[in-house]
């Protein structure tokens, strides 16, 4: 869906900046995420993964559903009502995954991880639902923006399983642009964006070493 283009001197650094502290903080650059995506990735890995990305994402409302409750501008609430939409499909492809692996792998600690999750899960929600303009919609451009790198894994795990998966249908990077361009009026509001994605791909970081740290105890279990 094209959402039309606006220029502001603001709207280029704050968009320059999300996507900047996308790539230097997002999943991309997780170790333990990237060898989850290579073909030879254990599977009782794979599937601990699918189950845990389940519990932080696999539920609605989730963090975009919650800022597009506050959406007030077109421009936004559009693409907002998009995003929503297609990460419905990724939310139904990931409750499917999880059905389709099997019983969460047996790992020390299990409780602590549940809570641990929950726990980020709740960090997230806090932050979609801030009242504070912007973090809702950094929170949300951070998960589109670092969701491709998390779907990585979860084609390994149906690539592994023969399961077909449909094409990722999130709203595209120059949308997000136009969102941006749209709300970008000062720079509290980008200082706040920013928190909000930053708090977002926080949370990814930390799965990716719980899970890391999860793998490491198996192993020597």
């Amino acid at each position: 869906m094209a959402f039309g283009t606006v220029h502001s001197a603001r709207y280029g650094e704050a968009w320059d900046a999300l996507t900047a502290l996308v790539a230097a903080e997002g999943s991309r650059r997780e170790a333990y995420a990237t060898a989850l995506a290579r073909p030879g990735a254990a599977m009782r890995d794979l599937a601990d993964a699918a189950h845990c990305l389940c519990l932080l994402h696999g539920r609605h409302p989730g963090v975009i559903d919650f800022a597009a409750e506050r959406a007030t501008d077109p421009v936004v609430e559009a693409w907002l009502t998009e995003a929503a939409a297609a990460f419905a499909d990724e939310r139904a492809m990931l409750v499917g995954l999880v059905a389709a692996v099997g019983p969460l792998p047996s790992t020390p600690g299990q409780a602590e991880t549940e809570g641990a999750i929950l726990g980020q899960r709740h960090a997230m929600d806090m932050i979609a639902t801030s009242d504070r303009a912007g973090c809702p919609i950094g929170a949300t451009m951070a998960l589109v923006l670092d969701w491709p790198a998390i779907r990585g894994v979860l084609e390994t795990v149906a690539e592994r399983l023969g399961r077909p998966i449909p094409a990722l249908r999130l709203p595209e990077a120059r949308d997000g642009a136009t969102v941006i361009a749209a709300l970008a009026t000062s720079a509290a509001f980008e200082r706040a964006m920013l928190f909000g994605a930053q708090q977002t791909l926080a949370q990814h970081r930390a799965l990716w070493q719980l899970l890391d740290a999860r793998s490491t105890a198996r192993a020597g279990n």
